[in-house]
């Protein structure tokens, strides 16, 4: 979307998790478990497949969709299992030059959300552990995981959900992802949105939105 006025100031900004701030990928995960590198893209190309997984960010439940694939690939149970059970080890790496956009919103006292497509256990990560491998995620007064709302983006009630639960409307807030879909989903409800492509770019937009980034 275009337009040849300035935009309005925004006063909020919502993240999403995966791909902005956090390097999330399997391979840091099964890196560690499988040796041969071509063995391991084939596992997860067809057995912990991004379809499989996706389901979960919907509202599946990570317990059955393993017992589930287990049953389908028997001779894999013990790495099909540590997709779910050690998750948090493909969310180690954090993209620096996010992170420290983030610390110069954070220290200019903008209100900072999360909204995330992702597994409902991730709620409780981000509200604990995570604080320890991450404190950057600390500064953010709330965290909006599908799989535990039961909605996902692009669907617009996820949108309206973290507006509502934040107390600001959509004019007020910013939301930056790296996926065009969720983008245009957050401008449909009226929300000011960023396609993350890189950390210059998304702190480029969010200046031209009036925020200290």
């Amino acid at each position: 979307m275009t337009s040849k006025t300035a935009p309005s100031a925004a006063s909020v900004a919502v993240f999403d998790l995966g791909g902005v701030l956090l390097d999330w990928n399997p391979r840091h995960l099964y890196r560690k478990l499988v040796a041969d590198p071509v063995e391991m893209e084939r596992f997860l190309a067809t057995v912990t497949t991004p379809q499989w997984h996706g389901a979960q960010d919907h509202g599946g439940d990570p317990a059955a969709a393993t017992r589930r694939l287990q049953a389908e690939y028997p001779r894999h149970e013990a790495l099909i299992a540590a997709f779910y059970d050690r998750f948090d080890e493909m969310c180690d790496h954090s993209f620096p030059e996010m992170v420290a956009l983030v610390e110069r919103l954070h220290a200019a006292g903008t209100p900072l959300y999360l909204l995330s497509n992702a597994p409902g256990f991730m709620d409780g990560w981000l509200r604990g552990t995570a604080h320890r491998r991450h404190p950057f995620l600390g500064h953010f007064h709330d965290y909006v995981v599908s799989g535990l709302v039961g909605y996902s983006k692009p669907d617009a009630a996820i949108y309206r959900l973290a507006c509502s639960r934040g107390g600001f409307s959509p004019e007020q807030a910013v939301f930056i992802d790296d996926s065009q879909k969720n983008v245009e989903g957050a401008h449909a409800i009226g929300m000011h949105a960023i396609h993350h492509r890189s950390a210059d770019e998304s702190a480029a937009a969010l200046r031209a939105l009036g925020l200290p980034a």
